[in-house]
């Protein structure tokens, strides 16, 4: 029996799950997990990527001894974010995509290049830590001087499993730096921002081989982890998603990129799919809850929580995709400056942040359907947030759609479907 494994890296843990195709389904075993999260060194955000790159290598180590005949590997995580290479020396640090060192430039790109011309270029959504904006910061603070390669977090990562420099295309959307028609890096946003055009080689597409690491071949997934949780989740029709985690990405699959202007206007993004385009937008998720309960309630198990929440009877709600919800110092004191009424307990936040979510994927899912002039009954959810009943619940009602709740490993499903191809 052959057994795959995929690495599944998110922005608060990582998982380490063997996947193996027995009677016509894939079965799954999680053989580790561990820790990640954002560190502040000199008054900026980062990761350490090199603690990934062991925890990375620690559970491969683990899986080997359980599965010894692993025939291939690969790894997934979230986008935007890269380390940027001089040769085989990286050029630390690696930052990360909820610091807010973009801000100062945005402006300086938008004079290059505004948005709405990238936007027709790219189709991808405005974000204030969008690749574009990242690397045009590098440049203008000399960063960029004699780098050879910027490698997104999983590419970097199966580099230094494998020596290989590979660059995977579902991840380079994110970058908003990838033309919406060709596929490929959009060669007039490089000389217009007067960025280093050998850093944007030609991509590779999901199932493309890149080396081997102790005997496992390396694979490139779709590396972008909405990606490979798309490509997880097992619908009868083509529906709307929602890969819930510490952000919720709400899309649904189309043939081809939609760049049309309320689509602009809507901040909607297309990224890319084994196959097929995924109009989706990027919006707030289950970071608000986990910094809340960071905060209020450290040692609280989650259940608690929402049975808290399902108890409370406070009923305002605030703007979940506001900017002062993105990184503050305390989600608690954003929470008390955006609300008329002061919360008296730990259920009133939660409950807030439950019904505040649910109100903006219903908004989202309305301009969807405006833009695409479609209209849908169903909406899957995966991902962690969907083992949260009341959460659903609430989605279900705000939206008037039948969500099909699938708490499964979706991102960890399409990973292994990518290895396997099938």
């Amino acid at each position: 029996m052959k057994h795959y494994l995929a690495i599944d890296i998110g922005a608060s843990s990582g998982r380490h799950i063997v996947g193996w195709q027995e009677k016509g389904e894939i079965r799954t075993r999680e053989v580790y997990r561990f820790p990640n999260g954002v560190k502040e060194e000199n008054g900026h955000l980062v990761w350490h990527v090199e603690e990934l790159l062991k925890q990375v290598k620690t559970g491969i180590a683990k899986a080997k001894a359980e599965f010894p005949d692993i025939v291939s590997l690969s790894i997934d995580t979230w986008g935007v974010d890269y380390v940027l290479m001089r040769g085989v020396r990286e050029c630390w640090p690696c930052d990360a995509y909820r610091d807010r060192r973009t801000e100062a430039v945005i402006p300086r790109v938008h004079e290059q290049m505004s948005f709405s011309e990238l936007y027709r270029h790219t189709g991808c959504q405005f974000q204030p830590f969008n690749t574009v904006y990242q690397l045009y910061d590098d440049l203008q603070r000399g960063r960029l001087d004699r780098v050879t390669d910027f490698l997104m977090i999983p590419e970097y990562l199966m580099y230094r499993l494998t020596g290989v420099k590979a660059k995977e295309y579902t991840n380079a959307t994110t970058t908003g730096m990838v033309n919406a028609e060709t596929g490929e890096f959009d060669r007039e946003i490089i000389e217009r921002l007067g960025l280093p055009a050998h850093l944007f080689p030609k991509l590779s597409s999901p199932g493309t081989p890149v080396g081997e690491y102790e005997g496992i071949g390396v694979i490139l997934c779709a590396t972008h982890d909405t990606a490979s949780a798309v490509e997880g989740i097992p619908m009868d029709i083509d529906a709307p998603y929602i890969s819930s985690g510490t952000w919720s990405l709400l899309g649904v699959k189309t043939d081809r990129p939609i760049t049309n202007e309320p689509s602009e206007l809507a901040n909607w993004s297309n990224e890319g799919g084994v196959g097929y385009n995924r109009y989706q937008k990027n919006i707030m998720g289950m970071w608000l809850v986990n910094r809340l309960q960071s905060e209020l309630c450290p040692r609280k198990p989650f259940p608690e929580i929402v049975a808290e929440a399902e108890a409370s009877s406070f009923d305002e709600t605030v703007d979940a995709n506001a900017r002062d919800f993105l990184a503050p110092e305390s989600m608690k004191a954003a929470f008390d400056a955006a609300l008329t009424a002061q919360p008296q307990k730990d259920g009133d936040y939660f409950r807030c942040a439950y019904r505040s979510l649910a109100l903006s994927y219903r908004d989202a899912l309305a301009e969807l359907e405006r833009n695409t002039g479609k209209s849908y009954d169903k909406l899957y959810i995966v991902g962690g947030g969907a083992k949260n009943q009341f959460l659903n619940r609430l989605t279900e009602e705000a939206t008037n759609k039948k969500v099909i709740a699938l708490p499964i490993e979706a991102t960890a499903l399409g990973n292994l479907k990518i290895q396997m191809g099938i």
